[in-house]
């Protein structure tokens, strides 16, 4: 995956994949802040708060995701790398796209294999097939909010196959 030094990024407006990309990985930022900050620090979103961000985190895991509603300390641990590693790669990761920076080709292919591999195990193996208590029971909404953490970055994994992705449209 070495980058020619020579190789120019193209225009961003010529990469209009990337566009999506800052925009979703954007929006994952945010995510990070107002979902999985919450767990790791131990905030109860196990019942109607009057503060909105603990309020829409339980509008969501109340009838959807008994895990992140009571998150043992191996998920919080899960949410945590979100909140504290990913959220800075992630804005790291917009301004490179934006940028055309083609160092952060390896970056990108290390959060991509790691969150692909650990949200797929959580969402299908604990989530969704794992043991009652932790499995969904509203598979359809909880595969709406979850799909796009292990989609998307596997869709960046695969912008990222080649040397000098900049250099090309996808």
């Amino acid at each position: 995956m070495a980058s020619d030094p020579g190789i120019r990024a193209l225009p961003l407006r010529e990469r209009p994949f990337d566009i999506g990309f800052a925009l979703v990985f954007s929006a994952f930022t945010i995510t990070s802040i107002i979902s999985d900050m919450l767990p790791t620090l131990g905030v109860d979103i196990s019942h109607p708060s009057s503060n909105p961000i603990v309020n829409s985190n339980y509008w969501y895991a109340h009838d959807t995701d008994p895990l992140f509603m009571h998150p043992p300390t191996w998920m919080r641990i899960c949410t945590g790398l979100s909140a504290f590693v990913y959220l800075p790669f992630y804005v790291l990761l917009v301004i490179a796209l934006i940028r055309g920076w083609q160092w952060i080709q390896l970056p990108a292919v290390i959060y991509a294999t790691m969150i692909v591999t650990l949200t797929g195990i959580v969402i299908f193996g604990v989530e969704l097939f794992g043991e009652p208590e932790w499995v969904t029971p509203r598979p359809g909404k909880f595969l709406a909010f979850n799909v796009p953490y292990v989609l998307l970055p596997l869709l960046l994994l695969v912008r990222m196959r080649k040397p000098d992705p900049f250099s090309r449209r996808f």
